[in-house]
């Protein structure tokens, strides 16, 4: 049993606190050894996740229900209206005044979730990009309407083979993005996201933890049965809802979110409820091999595979370890 920790009053300053993070990729348990680390250690989640941010957007985002939060809370969930645009900068100003409000309680942050843009600015800061230019963007839309998205994420390829592979070709948002960098800048984005990349920005001492299982078949296989039991749990009536309000449509970030797109093109009748579940399960299966693409670049990573015996007392073990050196 490991007794929980606490700090006599000999650490000088909240720099020298540790912040922990748990990363991992979608369906991979990473929530679940949150809360029980939580329960051995004086850690305080904060959620990294671009979805769970949105109020009413519960079941697809995997949103911990209201008897975990009351167990376990996690700050950074709840905080904005799915018609609001949240970005990686307003991510990286939250979780910094987070971290140091669970620093000033003598606590120690857990910043978990599946968010790798948001881990990635908050560790190593944002990339000096250019901002979004509307005569460029325009000139992409009229190439995309010749060619296709399809077209255009080839054109990406040439020109950029590191993004292209890490950005679906059916997401036009990010290849027009991507493409957008290159013509404003002749540099490809994935060249200028690589800047200090090997260089913390935050001023404590980084504990990075990820839990993945160890097989991708068993973890296709976990995201399948996830999918299936949260259509079974009523996402379907959740995102109803959302449309019902009439001030969202397919085209804002938190609907195009993996899941609540598919849901929505159910909802508006372009597909049948069994092509919803199948492209809802190879969209979540193409965003964890994302996820798994940002997490092989990620140095000092301790990995776990979420199926070990005993799982959180490894965790722990390691935990007690690292900060008790601190």
């Amino acid at each position: 049993m490991h007794a929980e920790m606490e700090f006599s009053g000999q650490v000088s300053g909240h720099d020298e606190l540790p912040v922990v993070v748990l990363m991992g990729p979608t369906a991979s348990g990473k929530t679940e050894l949150a809360i029980k680390l939580q329960q051995h250690l004086p850690l305080d989640i904060i959620s990294v996740d671009s979805v769970m941010v949105y109020r009413g957007m519960d079941i697809g985002s995997a949103k911990p229900d209201a008897d975990t939060l009351l167990r376990a809370p996690h700050r950074l969930i709840d905080i904005r209206d799915p018609v609001e645009v949240y970005s990686a900068a307003e991510f990286c100003a939250d979780a910094r005044r987070e971290i140091q409000a669970v620093h000033a309680a003598g606590r120690i942050p857990l910043l978990t979730g599946g968010t790798m843009l948001y881990f990635r600015a908050l560790l190593y800061g944002l990339s000096e990009l250019p901002t979004a230019d509307a005569a460029t963007r325009k000139k992409l839309e009229v190439e995309a309407q010749e060619i296709g998205w399809a077209g255009m994420h080839q054109r990406l390829s040439e020109v950029d083979p590191r993004a292209a592979q890490r950005i679906h070709p059916n997401d036009s948002q990010r290849i027009q993005r991507a493409l957008e960098v290159y013509e404003l800048t002749g540099l490809p984005l994935s060249s200028l996201q690589q800047q200090d990349r090997d260089r913390l920005v935050l001023p404590h001492p980084v504990i990075k933890l990820a839990v993945a299982p160890a097989q991708r078949s068993v973890l296709h296989q976990r995201i399948d049965v996830r999918f299936r039991q949260m259509m079974e749990q009523g996402w379907v009536a959740e995102v109803e809802a959302l449309m019902a309000r009439g001030d969202l449509d397919p085209g804002m970030p938190s609907i195009r979110a993996v899941g609540y797109r598919q849901v929505w093109e159910l909802l508006s009748g372009r597909i049948d409820y069994t092509n919803t579940v199948e492209k809802g399960i190879i969209a979540t299966r193409q965003l964890a091999k994302r996820q798994f693409t940002w997490m092989r670049s990620e140095t000092g990573l301790h990995c776990f595979d979420s199926l070990t015996p005993d799982l959180d007392n490894k965790v722990l073990d390691l935990l007690d370890s690292v900060i008790g050196k601190q």
